[in-house]
């Protein structure tokens, strides 16, 4: 199958979206699917205010519209709500092509958090450019339920997973501090509640690893904590798995692949009773689920590292691309002389 994936976050971006669509990209064209992902990377583009790492394409359509005709996709799946996935939406809704789209970040929260404007009407608009999508991906039970019950449709599950070669037991000696090591690891933003936890009144130390734009507020307000600003590869696993307890803090995060990563190296979870965390760690014994977050860090001090594991072990990235390749539609639209296929009489269609 040919798959247009069309994203406001590519690369160079790193964040949870990204990696998502990286290691999806990966298995798919490991089972032979022809996947293309149109991003910010091949437009004339800006940064996003008071967030530069994002890039914001500016006049795409007419680019992309070529694009896609071009590419002739069997399948369009759009992933996110900014300038390109507008585009996107707006060439398919014209020319009667069908398309999925996927509900990665909780943007009216976010948008409140940063801004103060009301999530009522962002929740307008997110309804508003869903409600063209033939099958909305999300990735948890609380998200679809919560989706559900504000007037969202067409709700499909497109699970998660984490890579258990790279994030795995092992020595804890890469964080040389007092125990026990209360660990964050992610994106360095407001809607992150990053503050939850250099707040809290703990032993031991705690460290944070990443970075963004509420990076140098946090260093200025919390100078006890560790910053190690952004890591990658081994140097990140092996700060994952020198934690005693994962701290996450967030109430806005859809899934929190960090959960999943910080598990697999054996640490368990310290969150709020969340989306996200509640179907990540759930009832499973990999983490403790609190409103006082001070306590689920205690709970969590004595879990196993062995149900950490095992719980990460059920999640797979095969099993996750398997769920995205079932929520594909048919872009082919009716009637179908709207649509101009690429030229290629061996093409075929779902």
């Amino acid at each position: 199958m040919r798959i247009l994936i069309v994203s406001d976050v590519w690369h160079p971006q790193v964040n949870g979206v990204v990696r998502t669509l990286v290691r999806t990209v990966a298995a798919l064209e490991g089972q032979g699917h022809e996947i293309e992902v149109i991003g910010p990377d091949r437009f004339v583009s800006l940064p996003c205010p008071s967030y530069p790492e994002i890039r914001l394409a500016l006049w795409p359509k007419r680019t992309l519209a070529k694009a896609m005709q071009r590419l002739a996709p069997d399948a369009i799946h759009i992933t996110t709500e900014g300038p390109l996935g507008l585009a996107a939406r707006r060439v398919c809704r014209r020319h009667r092509l069908r398309f999925t789209t996927a509900y990665h970040t909780q943007f009216p929260e976010y948008l409140e958090a940063r801004t103060g404007l009301p999530r009522r009407f962002s929740y307008a608009f997110m309804r508003w450019f869903h409600g063209g999508s033939a099958a909305v991906m999300v990735a948890t039970d609380s998200l679809e339920s919560h989706l559900a019950k504000l007037g969202f449709r067409n709700l499909r599950r497109w699970s998660r997973g984490v890579d258990t070669e790279r994030f795995r037991l092992g020595a804890k000696d890469a964080i040389n501090a007092p125990r026990p090591i209360l660990l964050y690891a992610g994106r360095i933003a407001i809607d992150k509640n990053i503050e939850a936890f250099l707040e809290l009144k703990t032993p031991g130390t705690k460290v944070v690893v990443g970075d963004g734009p509420h990076l140098p507020e946090l260093r200025r307000r919390y100078p006890d904590a560790l910053y190690t600003g952004y890591l990658e590869n081994g140097a990140l696993a092996a700060h994952y798995r020198s934690a005693d307890v994962f701290v996450f803090p967030s109430r806005t995060d859809t899934f929190g692949l960090v959960l999943l990563e910080a598990m697999a190296s054996g640490v368990p979870v310290a969150a709020y009773p969340a989306i996200g965390s509640l179907d990540v760690v759930g009832d499973s014994g990999a983490g403790a689920l609190d409103e006082d977050l001070a306590a689920a860090v205690t709970r969590a001090l004595s879990i196993p590292a062995e149900i950490c594991r095992a719980r990460a072990l059920q999640f797979t990235w095969e099993a996750a691309s398997r769920q995205f390749l079932g929520n594909l539609i048919s872009a082919r639209p009716e009637p179908a002389s709207l649509y101009i296929p690429r030229q290629n009489p061996d093409a075929t269609r779902p």
